[in-house]
């Protein structure tokens, strides 16, 4: 195959480790000009001096990088200090459309470019240089596996050291950065110098900007992190105490009970006892998979402005608002357990802790079989998932024989309503809908919705997008918190939509079409045969 690879190949990238060296210059050195056959990383580890590449020099310093492409000429030499530095070869390995395609250049498209490289955080890349120069010594096979997929790591951090986007961010959006590396490296030993170093921002103005973001201090945030990966691991797994405490990054068990106890407010034994059938649990935004496995919340969480979810049917459960705050309320429904989604952040929930012990759901985005599963298992209900499962399958491929036949190369789409704006709402399996109508159903989606909401699960739409969405059919739903904005249905632009004209406008509960819950997605199945079959 030709090394040129296409636009579509040169986007898709891997580099697979060839050789790794650990070298050192002394000042007295002469730096010879010389052809690097392969690709190469050269990552300074102490001393200065330079690098001489296409008549240009650039200075060496501990913690820079340089990437040097396979046939170029290039000069390194030392300063006075001496330079130490570690040369790793590799080669880059074009994939397309998941097969694999032969070697290919650093391209354009590449996420690295040749030139000077930052390597931060420089304590972590030192790590890692030292873990694969080792392993990839080792006889051992695993070892020698091992270095290749530490090298995976340390490209990913040059990587997001080096994105464009890094380079223009400001200071909050800095501080953001570092969260996210800390919520992927929760398990290893992390310091606010590190992680202020990955920002690129002095320690206390690092630490200032981090308790604005997130209301705690650096390592009070990790050790949040810590507790609740802990939390889902003694709810979702049977590992050791032990076992878990080393995982989520405690050097022992002691340590880990201590301040999990701290945290949650009881003992990672007792709070594993809450494993158990018939727990007492309020689940805000999470009671329509409670209510598919056969468990009943205390309470139900209902909002001012939303009102409550009415299509569950639970009108025997007493309601909480959670826009009011009022944890006293909540505690008269006495809760054993609180279990909290993604979004528990925007409403202040973290604050039920004070009530009983939170549990956070891990986060599977649009992937309510996954949640599922996740709340069967807090509850030793996991029997029962397949059942909903299938019971929920066979509903969607029943629709989706009958609407083949009714609705046959019609288009449909989803727009959310409201004083703010019109917000169209994605394909892909992205948002509330799309893997129902357009998946499970097999609804056309209008060609709008596949040009302006690609990657994303809603978009805003100008009056002019608004003017040209066709779809032969629309779902509306109206959210009443933004206020209705219904007066949009009496304006000239609206009446003119071909949908509009044609009757073929059709309002759908706002609680039930803005939930990913698998009876949610029953009701919208439901909703779309009563009017398109």
């Amino acid at each position: 195959m030709a090394e040129q690879l296409s636009e579509s190949t040169e986007k898709k990238l891997l580099y697979s480790l060839t050789n790794i060296e650990a070298i050192a210059q002394s000042p007295a050195g002469n730096g010879q000009m010389a052809v690097f056959q392969e690709h190469t990383l050269i990552i300074v580890s102490e001393g200065q001096g330079w690098l001489e590449a296409e008549e240009r020099r650039y200075p060496l310093d501990k913690g820079a990088g340089f990437l040097i492409k396979a046939g170029s000429m290039n000069r390194i030499q030392a300063g006075e200090r001496g330079l130490s530095f570690y040369r790793l070869a590799f080669e880059v390995i074009g994939t397309g459309d998941g097969r694999h395609r032969g070697k290919g250049k650093l391209t354009g498209n590449a996420m690295l470019q040749p030139g000077l490289l930052s390597c931060r955080p420089f304590s972590q890349c030192a790590l890692l240089l030292d873990s694969i120069y080792h392993s990839r010594r080792s006889p051992d096979d695993i070892e020698w596996f091992a270095g290749h997929t530490r090298f995976q790591e340390l490209l990913l951090l040059i990587m997001r050291a080096n994105s464009p986007a890094v380079q223009t961010k400001n200071d909050h959006e800095a501080v953001q950065r570092s969260i996210h590396y800390m919520q992927e490296h929760y398990s290893e030993p992390v310091s606010v110098d590190q992680l202020a170093e990955i920002a690129g921002i002095g320690r206390a103005r690092y630490t200032q900007l981090f308790k604005e973001i997130t209301g705690r201090i650096p390592l009070e945030h990790l050790n949040g992190l810590r507790i609740e990966r802990a939390q889902q691991q003694l709810l979702l797994t049977k590992d050791r105490l032990h076992d878990i405490a080393l995982t989520v990054g405690y050097s022992n068990e002691y340590y880990f009970n201590r301040r999990f106890k701290g945290a949650v407010g009881v003992t990672p034994g007792q709070y594993r006892s809450l494993h158990q059938d018939g727990v007492r649990v309020f689940a805000p935004f999470l009671e329509d998979y409670l209510l598919a496995l056969g468990i009943t919340p205390v309470a139900q969480y209902c909002h001012a402005q939303w009102g409550k979810q009415e299509y569950l049917a639970l009108d025997q459960v007493p309601t909480f608002d959670i826009s009011r705050g009022d944890w006293s309320e909540l505690s008269r429904y006495t809760p054993e357990l609180i279990m909290l989604d993604d979004g528990f952040q925007r409403w202040h929930l973290g604050e039920c802790r004070r009530i009983a012990p939170l549990f956070r759901l891990p986060f599977h985005q649009e992937d309510w079989r996954a949640t599922l599963r996740s709340a069967a298992a807090v509850f030793g209900r996991t029997e029962h998932v397949q059942e909903v499962i299938g019971h929920y399958e066979q509903q969607a491929q029943q629709a989706k024989r009958i609407l083949s036949r009714s609705v046959r190369g019609q288009t449909v789409a989803l727009l959310r309503i409201s004083s703010c704006g019109v917000a169209l709402y994605g394909c892909e399996g992205l948002g509330y809908t799309a893997s129902v109508l357009h998946e499970d159903l097999g609804l056309q989606q209008h060609p709008l919705v596949r040009q302006l909401t690609r990657g994303q699960k809603r978009v805003s739409l100008t009056s002019e997008e608004l003017s040209g969405l066709t779809a032969d059919h629309l779902f509306i739903t109206f959210d009443r918190q933004e206020g209705e904005g219904r007066e949009l249905l009496d304006t000239p632009l609206w009446r003119s939509l071909p949908a509009v004209r044609n009757r073929n406008v059709y309002e759908v509960d706002f609680m039930a079409w803005m939930n990913y819950g698998v009876l949610s997605h029953q009701r919208k199945i439901e909703d779309v045969l009563r009017v398109l079959a």
